[in-house]
């Protein structure tokens, strides 16, 4: 038996928001103080690290549930599949439906139910849940699914990453320049055959890492204290990746069996072009390889970091041809892996 993505679709809101929409922004430090540099060279420096040129934001009147439900939609309608067919629907996130220009979250009902409900799937033993797990949400409900269904308590999962970033960032600070908004969903069920899910990798570090993403206060001392925006401790969030990520990705890789030379592409969350460039080239080197050229896709210039999203919008786009210079052929391994809040880390081998 195989357990293999039988179909994928992606949602990418159509509003840009471009680098230098950020000059006129009022940048601030960590204790309220003006940042010395112009927007434009803080801007730049952005650019040079992150990789990120525009971002996608959800037009006003969608939430981070609308965005799955699209993306899920042609997901389905991709694999062919009828809808009543599925056992599960997981959907990965991190806040809920927040609507626009509001600070609270949405989670009732859970927004699994709320993709299902928008579905219209009547029936009942279509288990719908969320799953809040940081980036790498996504990678994590693949997992899932593909447990449910060794263990023979599905045959077919519906597996989403939605979110809506832009709505929970400080304005003042200058990270929420990497956030965007976005859904990608994936059909995930057990077909004939021994390709597919060859192997995984999770594991959760909290002993000193559990807070290098965080909800806290605005740079701006003069917004009410009671507000909280997403943070993070940059710094150590790329060194704690750089070894961490790398790692998982061989141990998965070594309980596949596979030779490192068999893999065709790395698809790694898109957080940082500079921190996934040197994760890519760690794992390489622990097996005293250089990474081939074109190994590692990347959306993020584009795109920016859409969290849960970015790992199955990337593959939806790649399959679908929409991705210069990069194509997926049957047969080809793939590595999918993430990190993110909580602190989590997984990886899936995956024979295409």
């Amino acid at each position: 038996m195989a357990i293999k993505i039988t179909g994928t679709g992606s949602f990418i809101p159509e509003s840009i928001e471009r680098n230098e929409d950020f000059h006129e922004h009022q940048f601030l430090n960590t204790d309220g103080s003006k940042i010395d540099y112009p927007n434009e060279v803080i801007v730049e420096k952005f650019k040079a690290i992150t990789g990120i040129v525009e971002r996608r934001y959800a037009d006003k009147q969608l939430t981070s549930s609308d965005l799955g439900f699209l993306a899920a939609q042609k997901a389905i309608d991709d694999a062919n599949v009828d809808m009543e067919t599925i056992d599960y629907i997981i959907c990965a996130h991190n806040f809920g439906d927040v609507k626009h220009d509001t600070i609270q979250s949405d989670i009732l009902p859970c927004l699994a139910s709320r993709i299902k409900h928008r579905l219209r799937i009547k029936n009942p033993k279509c288990v719908a849940y969320d799953i809040l797990f940081g980036c790498p949400g996504w990678v994590e409900g693949v997992i899932q699914a593909q447990a449910y269904i060794k263990a023979g308590m599905a045959k077919r999962c519906l597996v989403i990453g939605s979110e809506t970033l832009s709505r929970v960032v400080d304005k003042h600070d200058r990270d929420s320049m990497i956030y965007s908004d976005g859904a990608g969903a994936s059909i995930v069920e057990a077909l004939d055959g021994e390709d597919g899910i060859l192997a995984h990798e999770t594991a959760t570090f909290t002993y000193d890492e559990a807070y290098y993403l965080f909800f806290g206060k605005s740079n701006n001392k003069d917004i009410s204290s009671d507000t909280r925006y997403i943070k993070m401790h940059g710094r150590k969030i790329y060194e704690f990746a750089l070894t961490n990520v790398a790692q998982a990705m061989k141990d998965c890789l070594d309980k596949s069996g596979l030779d490192i030379s068999e893999v065709k592409k790395v698809l790694i969350h898109q957080a940082n072009e500079k921190m996934d460039e040197a994760i890519v080239k760690r794992f390489y080197r622990l097996y005293k390889a250089k990474a081939p050229k074109d190994i590692m896709p990347m959306s993020i210039h584009k795109l920016g970091n859409s969290s849960v999203a970015t790992v199955p919008t990337l593959f939806d786009l790649i399959r679908n041809n929409k991705l210069d210079n990069h194509k997926i052929n049957k047969g080809d391994v793939i590595i999918f892996a993430s990190v993110g809040a909580g602190m989590h880390i997984n990886a899936i081998v995956y024979r295409y």
